[in-house]
């Protein structure tokens, strides 16, 4: 159920306030949307050790898919509520860094705008073009920021949002042994996607090992889930995908593995039980009606929680050096097969 914008900005600030002493918080920029400045906040909690895995939830990239955002700060509420006294909690977060920014777009958010005030679509203004064709207009276009997908000038610096989510995410977690990020979104079909690069190619990465052992041991844990673990490459190619880019970039120290995820929430399940939410635009995108938001809620908290989990002892299911070619073959043959890759 949507809320207010002002009073959802304002929870945030207050459920920040809650985790003292245990949150950190820095201000990456301030977004104009009319006559509002909205901060872009980045909250962190647990190891400072960069010897120590990290993970990294993003929400709220597009302005118009607002459970992504809920999703990200429903979780931060559930961890600070534990915090006074989850004693496995503490000793959890001495083995991982977790950092959010609940709220990647707050321009859009505020505006009800799946792009920023600027007309960007973020998932598209990363500096990386697809290698193959991509789908007219939805694959990101540079023809104007009245049109949907807009990419942003060519050879233009990334939009302030942009910038900071890359700058977040090669501070924080690029120079940690393992990390991994779950940016949360909603709109595609009837069932909840995970989807790991690529998005600009339909090969597969250097790391498909290890994506593969992150599914077995979802799979094997999740039980009962309805998720579908995939590469974005088998549903659809795009230009200037924020994680491929920075997935791109963490290839530069060979030693360390970063894996990046995008939850695609099915919210045509959501029109399929309620048809009359086609003729709301935030009905597209966002359940509308309380107890389905709830369900929302608790589903994909138990995700979250558990790619936290994930994160924190990926020494224990990361594939070794004499496993890692059994694991690509499984993988090319489950995500591959008959692609060419």
């Amino acid at each position: 159920m949507l809320g207010n914008p002002l009073a959802e900005f304002d929870a945030l600030e207050a459920l920040i306030e809650q985790g003292q002493p245990y949150l950190q918080v820095r201000r990456l920029g301030t977004v104009q949307a009319g006559e509002a400045a909205l901060p872009l906040l980045l909250i962190s909690l647990g190891s400072d050790d960069v010897s120590k895995p990290g993970i990294g939830f993003f929400g709220g990239v597009h302005g118009l898919e607002r459970i992504g955002a809920d999703v990200v700060t429903a979780y931060l509420r559930s961890l600070v509520m534990r915090l006074p006294w989850d004693e496995a909690l503490h000793h959890q977060l001495q083995q991982v860094r977790i950092v959010m920014m609940p709220r990647v777009n707050p321009g859009g958010l505020w505006l009800g705008t799946r792009a920023n005030p600027r007309g960007v679509d973020l998932m598209r203004n990363a500096p990386i073009d697809a290698t193959e064709s991509v789908p007219f207009m939805v694959g990101g276009q540079r023809l104007s920021a009245e049109m949907p997908w807009y990419r942003g000038p060519a050879k233009g610096p990334m939009e302030l949002e942009s910038a900071a989510l890359c700058s977040a995410v090669e501070q924080e977690l690029h120079p940690r042994p393992f990390s991994l990020t779950v940016d949360c979104h909603s709109g595609f079909g009837l069932q909840d996607r995970l989807w790991f690069p690529y998005a600009h190619t339909a090969r597969p990465i250097p790391h498909l090992p290890e994506v593969h052992a992150l599914s077995q041991i979802f799979e094997q844990t999740m039980v009962h889930h309805r998720y579908v673990f995939e590469p974005q490459s088998l549903q659809y190619l795009t230009h200037g995908d924020l994680w491929d880019y920075l997935y791109q970039r963490s290839l530069s120290a060979a030693e360390k593995v970063f894996l990046p995820l995008t939850l695609e929430m099915g919210s045509w399940l959501w029109i399929k039980k309620n048809p009359r939410q086609v003729f709301n635009r935030f009905g597209i995108f966002n359940p509308l009606i309380g107890h389905r938001q709830e369900r929302v809620m608790r589903r994909q908290i138990a995700l979250l929680d558990f790619f936290t989990h994930a994160a924190a002892s990926a020494r224990r299911w990361l594939p070794k050096l004499s496993s890692r070619a059994d694991h690509a073959a499984m993988a090319q043959a489950r995500w591959y097969s008959g692609r060419g890759a």
